[in-house]
């Protein structure tokens, strides 16, 4: 039996395949019975074109329900898809393409499922072993070159199954869909939880106020990352009536503020399911969908799910059925990044608290090293958070001519450095708290909305320098 990926998608379509599958801006509809039409041609297109099982697929373009047509048709193919962030420039494209040496490709999706309309269709899926590539999704390269994470069949099916079931999706829900899809939480972990209950899909472009409160009214499930929570919460439209249909909100791709979740279970009455996840793993612990939810916590290990640290509160470790298995054509940072015994190193620094929940800190590569003391940012960061005038804080570490690395924090919002510095004080031991405090208009993101630490570091590095 083939475990093709789109297999398992399409055996839960709708029976009745004139069920809307996307309901776009304009009000137009697009049936499950045209997506799956529409991947089938395309899957027939790229087999008449040489595409191989195997071969790699890759795609730069805006969001459009056309590229979840080629994405399927891609997995139809057997091939290898590759989704490539719109932003990014010729030079990075030029990276991924000579690094994923891609057969074919695509920058227009819409004019590529256009130009296969009235031609034949692949009758079925290729069969592919679980085992076997489904997608290359290139990490972030925050710190240095991008990693290129092989994906399985098996690995996105176990994921997207136990997602399914943890939040409760059934064919009534209609997700309510503004993420981006070059990424693993809007191409896998959204879009995935929708197909498998062959719900309807709200489909934005992007996330803008006025879109994602009118889809609000007609949707069960959002999910979403922390900015488009606060960019809700500073909209005075959006109130416990404006969110009385949804029964899910999940958030995640970068951490939930505890004032976030505070704040948005006080307007709406509802509280924030956020999960932890990240592109080697897809989703890897959620917080329950019956049951307390705690701000800070990503909740409980998916079922099948070990995760461990290598320490009370340490770098975390996973093995399981979604982890992926190796970094593409890289073989000495795979054999690096996995233990003997077979567990992934995420690089996250973590600890399980007796009850089983999993609590993160930060990245490893952001701990700092103050005087030879240890400082977790997270930490650093919820006291200040609390503090009046601090909308959000990044902290981080810089060279110090004689601790090694001091302590700064750049933040959001406005406030008096000192005074700031000495609240810190009240809460944190001396080497803990920031010795400066810079206030920025906005903190630089990635696309998933996570705080760029990196660029930080490089901005203010000379900020304690003589």
């Amino acid at each position: 039996m083939s475990a093709n990926l789109f297999d398992l998608l399409a055996s839960r379509f709708p029976a009745d395949r004139s069920a809307p599958c996307f309901i776009l801006p304009d009000g137009n509809q697009i049936s499950y019975g045209a997506l799956e039409s529409a991947a089938a041609r395309v899957a027939a297109r790229l087999v008449a074109d040489g595409v191989r099982p195997g071969d790699r697929v890759a795609l730069q373009a805006e969001k459009s329900p056309e590229v979840i047509m080629v994405y399927l048709g891609v997995l139809m193919a057997g091939a290898v898809f590759v989704p490539l962030n719109a932003a990014y420039t010729r030079s990075e494209v030029d990276y991924f393409l000579g690094d994923a040496e891609p057969k074919i490709f695509i920058t227009d999706p819409p004019a590529f499922v256009r130009e296969t309309e009235g031609h034949d269709m692949l009758a079925r899926a290729i069969p592919r072993e679980a085992g076997d590539l489904a997608s290359l999704i290139y990490t972030s390269g925050t710190t240095g070159r991008s990693k290129g994470a092989m994906l399985s069949h098996g690995n996105l099916a176990e994921n997207a199954l136990a997602l399914h079931a943890a939040w409760g999706f059934t064919p009534r829900d209609v997700l309510l869909h503004a993420l981006p899809v070059f990424h693993v939480h809007g191409l896998f972990v959204a879009l995935h939880c929708a197909l498998l209950s062959g719900a309807p899909i709200i489909w934005l472009p992007k996330f803008t106020d006025a879109d994602v409160l009118a889809g609000l009214q007609r949707s069960t499930v959002m999910m979403g990352v922390p900015t488009f929570y606060t960019r809700l919460l500073a909209n005075p439209a959006f109130n416990a009536d404006a969110a009385r249909n949804i029964r899910l909100f999940i958030s995640g791709s970068a951490p939930l503020l505890p004032s976030t979740f505070a704040e948005f279970e006080q307007r709406t009455g509802q509280r924030i399911l956020e999960r932890y996840g990240m592109s080697e793993a897809v989703i890897i612990t959620t917080n329950p969908l019956e049951g307390d939810r705690i701000a800070g916590s990503v909740g409980f290990p998916l079922p099948g799910v070990e995760l461990r640290t290598d320490g009370e509160a340490g770098v975390i470790q996973i093995r399981g059925p979604s982890v992926f298995s190796a970094y593409w054509r890289m073989p000495e940072k795979t054999a690096a990044e996995f233990t003997i015994d077979g567990f992934f190193i995420t690089g996250d620094v973590g600890r399980v608290d007796p009850d089983g929940r999993v609590w993160i800190s930060g990245r490893a590569k952001d701990l700092i090293i103050s005087g030879g003391y240890n400082v977790y940012p997270k930490e650093v960061e919820l006291v200040l958070d609390e503090l009046p005038g601090i909308t959000e804080s990044a902290v981080i570490g810089l060279p110090h001519p004689d601790f090694g690395e001091a302590v700064a924090a750049i933040c959001t919002g406005q406030g008096e450095e000192a005074a700031i510095i000495a609240a810190a004080r009240l809460q944190l031991a001396a080497y803990k708290a920031p010795k400066r405090v810079i206030f920025v208009p906005d903190l630089p993101r990635n696309a998933m909305g996570k705080v760029q630490k990196n660029l930080l570091r490089e901005t203010y590095a000379g900020l304690f320098q003589p």
